[in-house]
């Protein structure tokens, strides 16, 4: 007599599921590192607007849920992602405020109105974002050196602005490196991007730091590494297609990948499950699309960052090249319409 019930079933057989809130857990795990380093390198006030901007997006959804009569999903883990996603993407000094606001608005707008989890058209915490740029241009694009000698004990009059008062920016401030070469085209060391050694938004600059969150969670299958390896293999070709031309005006294709926020739009952003396509063919044109739209924008558009921007409207993309690109049904010799 079998000792064991034998089930016989047709495909697909799953032997070991991973709940949404495990991914979301790992994925948190992945960018700890990362916000460590932030603090390290802008102290107490990055320590400030990642905490505020965790605790608006989880307070946000928590009392959405509520409202609409419906079980808090604050416990699966992706409010606290957009938030900490989001406070990785402002700048170290920006207004506790205006952060506040921000995550408020990648929760309700980004989130809740397409109807929750798993139906978001955009990247939240990148609605949220844009949301703020578009609102507060000049706070948003206002820098703070890196390892100040007070920076765990003294606390930026911009961070404590008063609500809907003009931020005031004490002490000293600094251009990003890739705001440095499209005004002035002063280029900088590839090592001192890398590593982090530079100004630049609160999570964004150490850039090995967050390749090494995005290994963590390709060896942990959460993640698909197709997608950062196309963006950042387009950005790399184009970019060094353009260096070829003409050094003299065209930034080094290692400049590129590591400057801005392109590491942790590629890492952490683009791969969105929701966001972003379900077919190998469909995310290699997702892929290089969002590549191409960096490289553009931040050549030769006013701005001189596009990574929000290439990734919205990657996001935007996504359900026409699913749509587009389908895979062959097995037994068939076409797909189907």
């Amino acid at each position: 007599m079998l000792s064991k019930t034998l089930h016989i079933s047709t495909s697909p057989h799953i032997n070991k599921g991973v709940s949404t809130d495990m991914i979301m857990k790992n994925v948190v795990y992945a960018l700890i590192p990362v916000a460590l380093f932030s603090v390290y390198a802008f102290g107490i006030n990055a320590l400030l607007v990642i905490i505020t901007a965790v605790i608006s997006a989880v307070m946000t959804e928590h009392l959405l849920c509520r409202w609409s009569n419906q079980e808090s999903t604050v416990s699966d883990w992706s409010a606290i992602i957009t938030g900490l996603l989001l406070g990785l993407t402002l700048p170290p000094i920006f207004p506790l405020w205006m952060t506040f606001l921000g995550g408020v608005m990648a929760i309700a707008l980004g989130k809740f109105v397409f109807g929750g989890l798993g139906y978001n058209a955009f990247n939240p915490a990148l609605v949220g974002r844009a949301i703020l740029q578009a609102a507060f241009p000049v706070a948003i694009t206002t820098w703070h050196p890196a390892f100040l000698e007070d920076r765990f004990v003294s606390i930026s009059k911009s961070v404590l602005a008063f609500p809907f008062a003009t931020p005031v920016v004490d002490g000293i401030s600094g251009a990003t490196p890739l705001s440095a070469f499209k005004f002035d085209h002063i280029t900088t060391d590839s090592a001192d991007l890398a590593l982090g050694l530079i100004s630049g938004s609160t999570g964004e600059t150490c850039s090995w730091l967050i390749a090494l969150g995005g290994i963590y969670l390709i060896y942990k299958k959460m993640m698909n590494w197709r997608i950062p390896v196309t963006i950042l293999l387009t950005v790399f070709v184009l970019s060094g297609i353009l260096y070829l031309v003409d050094s003299q005006i065209y930034p080094s294709p290692t400049f590129m990948l590591f400057s801005g926020g392109l590491m942790l739009g590629a890492v952490f952003m683009a791969t969105d499950m929701v966001g972003s396509p379900i077919t190998p063919l469909g995310i290699v044109i997702y892929g290089i699309f969002i590549g191409v739209l960096v490289v553009v924008i931040r050549i030769w558009g006013g701005l001189p960052e596009g990574v929000m921007y290439a990734i919205l409207l990657g996001n935007a993309l996504t359900p026409q090249i699913d749509s587009l690109i389908r895979p062959k049904v097995y037994g068939t010799k076409k797909a189907m319409s």
